[in-house]
């Protein structure tokens, strides 16, 4: 290996020149496979919980802990990678992380029961981490430097972003012809397409720069445990409820310990592995809280519809529909964006997504227990154009900034931004979970007082319901019985499909206010920039003003 330039002739170096038209399309197609790969991985597992339950003979609470360990080393692995790139190559980044996805695709078709399929959804997520970054490097590099912010960021976070919708849209016939084998057998041909693509389309090579030090390894630990820690909580929180398992407190405690430990350790060093200092300015703060805001927003749409479905008794065969819609929306979202992004214009975009989402959320709060999928698409395409209207303009401003700064600051940014997509998603499902639960059991209790065992209408609803049973058994006690329990089952649909309204009338809320404190920070830096203008001099005619 050749020795290393000096940091300053990498950031020096001048800009690779794009490659041509007809070079550059296979790069787009890498770009698509392998972005695909991640996250058709991670789809595959969020959307068929109950058929891996089923297949590995657990209740679904136990196959939850599959999304939990997929989710680990997705929230805490960026913070080392991009070292590891810059320190190693990009060439032996791309083939080490693809090769090592494909090994474990591999592994995945021998699972037998629960323990191992933790172990290896584990090592998946450990895998999977570079093929974000990997898609967008490949997705980038054919373009020059303008179209690489105007196209090539819209369009890889389409594929990303629209990649466990497309999971929910070809799971049921995956499932349907060969069951869970079928969906492994896709997973590791895409990882074996996506090792042809890496070997035969290599990209650039940049220098090497020995970037990674010895206290990196404790920062990353600290904080690999901390955010590890944080995610098994708020997944397995809603699912065992928060003060049932007293664990759940004792790990949150112990992680965010780990982050503080972590903190002041990156606080008193000279080259921290993220300049917290950097991003605890207003600017990258306000930018990171508006990151994670949206990720929890958007979880009306990984979290919500789903379930809400799940509980009225739809197949995932059934929702097909809606969620291609969902992913057609996104792809032009993302065409959207390319003519007019910039990053003078995020609050513009931003402003516009929140409207997109408030009335999407807005529609959903008014589903009955008759409402399907068709009745959604309307309100769903809304959000899932708005997602990727928002993110693209977020993540340019941010790299902007930390352009501003130094490339030494763009490894922080790309962090947070990895890390509050990652965190934000979980964080927001267990958030709205917890919220549908406490509502759903809130509702449950008002509608069971509402039913009094002398209401005549009560009582004509059992005689009713018996009645309609009486030809599966002649025990008048017994079908009493069966009536009175269909009967607290709609109950409890009912309460449900309640707590789900509220929940979609609170995101609409949340973008409500979130758009109020846009404008009102956009008018804010108005005025200063109203105020910090020079005062005319005394001596200036009203002409001469005008003039100017």
């Amino acid at each position: 290996m050749t020795a290393a330039p000096a940091p300053s002739a990498a950031a020096s170096a001048p800009p690779a020149p794009p490659l041509p038209l007809r070079q550059g399309w296979p790069y787009f197609a890498a770009a698509v496979i392998v972005g695909l790969s991640q996250g058709l991985g991670q789809g595959f597992v969020s959307a068929n919980i109950p058929q891996f339950a089923g297949d590995l003979g657990v209740t679904t609470t136990q196959a939850s802990w599959l999304m939990a360990a997929y989710m680990i080393p997705r929230a805490s692995l960026p913070l080392m990678l991009v070292k590891i790139r810059t320190q190693f190559g990009l060439r032996r980044f791309a083939e080490v992380g693809i090769v090592l996805y494909a090994l474990v695709a591999f592994a995945s078709l021998w699972i037998s029961d629960l323990r191992s399929a933790v172990v290896v959804q584990f090592l998946s997520g450990v895998a999977s981490a570079p093929l974000s970054t990997l898609g967008f490097l490949y997705m980038l590099e054919p373009l020059s430097p303008q179209n690489k912010m105007r196209i090539g960021i819209p369009m890889v976070m389409a594929v990303l972003m629209g990649a466990p919708n497309l999971a929910r849209v070809i799971s049921p016939a995956l499932i349907g012809d060969g069951g869970l084998w079928s969906v492994h057998l896709t997973t590791l041909g895409l990882a074996l397409v996506s090792i042809a693509l890496v070997y035969l389309l290599p990209l650039r090579p940049v220098p090497h720069q020995k970037v990674i030090e010895r206290m990196d390894f404790l920062s990353f630990g600290l904080m690999a445990f901390g955010l590890g820690g944080l995610t098994v909580a708020v997944i397995m929180g809603p699912i065992h409820w928060w003060t049932d398992a007293p664990w759940i407190g004792v790990l949150m405690a112990a992680s965010v310990a780990s982050l503080a430990a972590a903190l002041v350790v990156e606080l008193n060093r000279k080259a921290p592995l993220v300049d917290f200092r950097w991003l605890a300015s207003p600017a990258m703060l306000h930018l990171a809280i508006t990151l994670f805001l949206f990720r929890l927003i958007l979880s009306e749409q990984s979290t919500g519809a789903p379930r809400l479905f799940q509980v009225l008794g739809l197949a995932p065969s059934q929702l097909t529909g809606l969620f291609a819609v969902i992913l057609g929306a996104g792809i032009l979202g993302a065409l959207a964006c390319v003519p007019w992004i910039r990053a003078d214009r995020a609050p513009q975009f931003h402003f516009v997504a929140l409207a997109l989402i408030a009335l999407g959320a807005f529609l959903d709060s008014h589903a009955t227990a008759a409402t399907r999928p068709e009745q959604m698409i309307v309100s769903q395409a809304l959000i899932g154009f708005a997602a990727i209207l928002f993110l693209p303009p977020s993540l340019i401003l941010g790299l902007m900034a930390a352009l501003q700064k130094g490339p030494n600051y763009i490894l922080s940014f790309i962090i947070v931004f990895l890390t509050t997509q990652s965190f934000g998603g979980v964080a927001g499902s267990g958030i709205f979970t917890t919220f549908i639960n406490h509502r759903q059991a809130f509702h449950l209790q008002t509608l069971t007082e509402q039913m009094s065992a002398t209401d005549p209408q009560l009582v004509s609803a059992i005689a009713r319901g018996a009645a309609g049973l009486a030809s599966q058994s002649t025990d008048a006690g017994a079908l009493r019985a069966q009536a009175v329990s269909g009967l607290a089952q709609q109950a409890s649909t009912e309460a449900y499909v309640m707590a789900y309204n509220d929940a979609y009338f609170l995101i609409c809320l949340v973008a409500l206010g979130a758009m109020a404190l846009l404008l009102l920070h956009l008018l804010r830096d108005r005025l200063a920039l109203w105020l910090a203008r020079p005062a005319p001099s005394e001596a200036e005619t009203p002409v001469q003003e005008a003039a100017t």
